[in-house]
């Protein structure tokens, strides 16, 4: 395999991985492609005009890209609440930085597509508004909580990972939270509200009609310095035609000196990567960086080399990165998957190749991650190929990942023994669809009992089986009856454990045991 960018590493720019996770984000919102790339140009290009020092420039670059990595956290309100798969871009996201009525207005569409026939329109207002209306600002803290632990933990730390706070903030204090208001907002969050809405209505109209809508949302939603400095060089600003592609010219915006990332800081932004796209739905949790670790330990069983060992891991921890172009209602289904559910699922693996493929670091990755779903036989998706186009490493994640997704429960089903997973993993490998040799290697390194180390955080072992059902999606009582306790004492035991790990919700109590592998799916109780 060529290794040279995967065991460089001095030379691995975080914007690299950073614009790679705001594709994805793209994908989950149903955005266009390159529409946070298109923001941070934005950005860039507003604080140039702006003449803002480079600490200013850099938070607002790399604000703008991250703007939505928050949105796949678990919250109170399920994304069923919204009529199709395209209502919130088509009704809501129009509206974020609009007024008050224009916003409850796109929500209300959003919940009840107008397109609906008029006697489904009333049944989910009815019954979805109201949810809607609970639980919005506890939307915004489990978004906000976990895009401030992946923004740490894609190495960007607190200088803009404390921004994320004022992400939902406007200029006349009618955001959230309340009371946050004018020069109180970061000017590095006032440019990326500016940018990321002009990237939007671009979508939607000409320069003009961009510059006419944050025009109007001046002094409202947006500082007016800044969208003034807009609207009076809006053709010149969002001018993105050019020699270069879209990628090239976003990553060539970032303000000098360049952020790097070196050694661990590129595992630990790759697993963020991983944890992003498994924070979908509760049965996902801690799937990419329990496959990264089996991958791992099978890469000793066969005596992988240093590159092959760290390519396969690597690749491992963002496998499923394309999984977020898949809707989270096809995902969460309890019944029969349509023909339709079934193509969209199997082009996720297409998703993760098209992502990884614009970075020339990630790129070295594709030749494994993107052929996680591939067989030796060919009867693999998403290109068919047997295995002769699947090197070494490849056929292992590719056990690795059909034995993991076995172990864990879906929605359509439970969770298979380490037992019955091992015994149906080897008649894969028997019936040719397994690399028997990747199969024998990810049991026998799946085999091995890890060392007795102590808890992070001081967490206690009751705190860490309650922490494991409640980011699975239990709710109190079910954890009560799981673990054969009261639920008020699984009450004290999240406060406990809340306090501990330094979170506030349900979503940070998932990343973070996602980030510390506390997510093993066998061995529960």
């Amino acid at each position: 395999m060529a290794d040279s960018a995967i065991l460089n590493s001095s030379g691995v720019r975080t914007a690299e991985l950073i614009a790679a996770i705001s594709m994805a984000t793209d994908l989950a919102m149903g955005f266009p492609l390159e529409h946070g790339l298109q923001s941070s140009v934005i950005a860039a290009r507003l604080c140039d005009r702006l003449d803002v020092d480079r600490e200013t420039a850099s938070q607002a670059y790399f604000l703008s890209l991250l703007f939505y990595v928050g949105c796949n956290a678990p919250a109170e309100v399920g994304w069923d609440v919204f009529g199709d798969d395209d209502s919130l871009i088509t009704y809501a996201s129009p509206f974020r930085f609009g007024s008050r009525a224009e916003m409850a207005r796109g929500m209300m569409r959003a919940v009840a597509p107008p397109t609906a026939p008029a006697h489904i329109r009333v049944w989910r207002v009815s019954r979805h508004l109201p949810e809607l209306a609970i639980g919005f600002a506890g939307v915004v803290d489990a978004t906000c909580e976990v895009a401030r632990m992946l923004t740490d933990e894609l190495g960007l730390g607190p200088p803009v990972s404390n921004l994320v706070a004022f992400e939902s903030v406007r200029w006349d204090g009618k955001g959230f939270p309340g009371g946050v208001a004018g020069d109180e907002i970061p000017l590095a969050v006032r440019i990326a509200h500016v940018a990321r809405d002009a990237a939007f209505q671009l979508i939607l109209g000409d320069v003009e009609f961009v510059s006419d809508v944050i025009g109007r949302r001046a002094a409202q939603a947006f500082d007016p310095v800044v969208a003034r400095t807009f609207t009076q060089d809006a053709a010149g600003i969002l001018d993105l035609e050019s020699e270069l592609p879209l990628w090239d010219l976003a990553l060539g915006c970032e303000p000098k000196p360049w952020s790097m990332l070196d050694g661990g800081a590129i595992d630990r932004a790759l697993a963020a990567m991983g944890h992003f796209t498994d924070m979908s739905i509760p049965e996902f949790v801690g799937h990419s960086s329990g496959v990264a670790t089996t991958c791992l330990a099978a890469a000793q069983v066969l005596s992988f080399d240093s590159a092959d060992s760290l390519t396969v891991h690597r690749a491992a921890l963002v496998h499923d990165l394309g999984r977020a172009a898949v809707p989270i209602r096809i995902w969460s289904k309890r019944r029969s998957l349509t023909l339709d559910d079934w193509e969209r699922i199997r082009l996720h693996a297409y998703h993760t190749e098209r992502i990884l493929t614009q970075s020339p670091f990630l790129s070295d990755l594709v030749p494994v991650a993107g052929f996680h779903h591939e067989r030796v036989d060919g009867t693999g998706y998403h290109r068919g190929v047997g295995v002769s186009s699947m090197e070494r490493p490849a056929r292992v994640l590719a056990a690795a990942d059909a034995y993991h997704a076995m172990t864990e429960p879906r929605p359509h089903r439970p969770a298979l023994s380490r037992g019955a997973a091992a015994e149906m993993l080897a008649g894969e490998a028997k019936a040719g669809r397994l690399d028997p040799e990747a199969v024998a290697a990810v049991l026998e390194g799946g085999g091995h009992s890890a060392a007795s180390v102590p808890w992070p955080a001081g967490l206690t072992e009751r705190e860490i089986q309650v922490v494991r059902h409640l980011a699975r999606g239990l709710q109190t009582k079910q954890i009560a009856r799981a673990l054969e306790i009261s639920p008020k004492t699984v009450d004290f035991h999240i406060q406990s454990a809340y306090r501990k790990m330094g979170v506030s919700t349900r979503a940070g109590a998932t990343l973070f045991a996602m980030q510390h592998g506390l997510t093993t799916w066998e061995n529960s109780r």
